[in-house]
């Protein structure tokens, strides 16, 4: 295959898909990964695709649609993984626990070594994850309306459920911060979102570098009645300082770096 159309084809699956990874890109068109990267590069600098970590993403896709958690998955694995390690990292024994949707809130059961620990959740991707990592936790799964493309479980049976329950601390995931303005693109899971935080004795907002300065279509909470928002390193100093005005503001770093600070 010539390299046009090679190209043609990677822009051709890039649009298709909204995400898609090196490997998929090597899979399918059997070329070693650095020529993958190289025409990525090339693709992004022509202004024809977003590129990400491990990957690229459309640049109609962000704009028109909500990715579903699958494809979520892709975005940021590097940054979402620091992140669950450093929720992790603030969860005491014996605690109820509240992880909304959210692939960074997935990855959480991985890093969690506690013996006792009540999770409740509304988030059947975040379930499963806890039931296949740690059989011996008390697992609450909120039941509702099942909404397939974020996984989570909304309506007025979540809510019913989530106003009648009380949790030491809730960390829920967001698609888009701008200011105070927390924000995701449904209007019915902000607001189990926006129950679950006021249920909950701490309140923790969890976002990857990429969600911060971005808008989205429903503004479900206020970033300054949170304790903290848990992003990662690669946030600029300019944007930390600013958010840093509204809430404490907690950095995750990567296994290798908590390593050497141990």
């Amino acid at each position: 295959m010539l390299k046009n159309e090679r190209v043609a084809t990677i822009l051709s699956m890039v649009n298709q898909s909204g995400v898609v990874t090196v490997q998929e890109l090597v899979d399918a068109l059997k070329v070693s990964s650095m020529t993958i990267r190289r025409d990525l590069d090339e693709l992004e600098q022509a202004d024809q695709i977003i590129r990400i970590h491990g990957g690229a993403q459309s640049q109609h896709f962000s704009d028109k649609q909500e990715a579903s958690y699958i494809q979520k998955r892709k975005l940021h694995v590097t940054e979402k993984s620091s992140i669950a390690r450093q929720v992790a990292s603030m969860i005491d024994e014996n605690e109820t626990v509240f992880l909304g949707p959210g692939t960074t809130n997935e990855l959480v059961s991985k890093y969690l070594k506690l013996t006792n620990l009540r999770i409740v959740t509304n988030s059947l991707p975040v379930f499963e994850s806890f039931r296949d990592e740690h059989s011996g936790y008390e697992l609450c799964l909120v039941g509702g309306t099942y909404r397939e493309r974020s996984g989570a479980f909304i309506g007025s049976l979540a809510i019913e459920l989530l106003k009648n329950i009380k949790m030491h601390k809730a960390f829920v995931g967001v698609n888009g911060i701008n200011g105070n303005s927390i924000m995701n693109a449904n209007s019915d899971e902000g607001q189990t979102q926006s129950i679950a935080l006021d249920q909950s004795q701490k309140k923790f907002v969890v976002a990857d570098h990429s969600k911060l300065d971005r808008n989205d279509f429903y503004t479900f909470y206020q970033l300054d009645k949170c304790d903290g928002l848990i992003t990662d390193q690669n946030v600029d100093q300019q944007t930390l300082k600013r958010y840093q005005n509204l809430t404490h503001v907690f950095i995750s770093l990567d296994k290798k770096q908590k390593e050497r600070l141990a």
